[in-house]
């Protein structure tokens, strides 16, 4: 099934049966944000707190994505990986 919606796409990467590397991850991550909420706003997390940061690193990576692109690249990405974990 290709999913046309990020709803779609959202629940496909639900019916994975192993999981994606950390870098698929990381990009499945920062697009769902901008595709929901824009561009990262937030403060940087601070010091040791590596998870929150590699996360706040990935958003702001797609910052100046419009919503609708970033739903597009997350929908793709989907598409192209779950070949791998279905």
């Amino acid at each position: 099934m290709k999913p046309t919606t990020l709803e779609e796409a959202m629940a496909l990467t639900q019916k994975f049966t192993s999981k994606p590397s950390n870098e698929e991850l990381l990009k499945l991550y920062g697009l769902y944000k901008q595709a929901t909420e824009g561009d990262n706003e937030s403060e940087r997390p601070g010091g040791f707190d590596f998870k929150a940061a590699a996360k706040f690193n990935s958003w702001l990576a797609y910052k100046g994505k419009s919503k609708s692109e970033a739903t597009e690249l997350y929908i793709e990405l989907v598409e192209n990986i779950s070949g791998k974990y279905m």
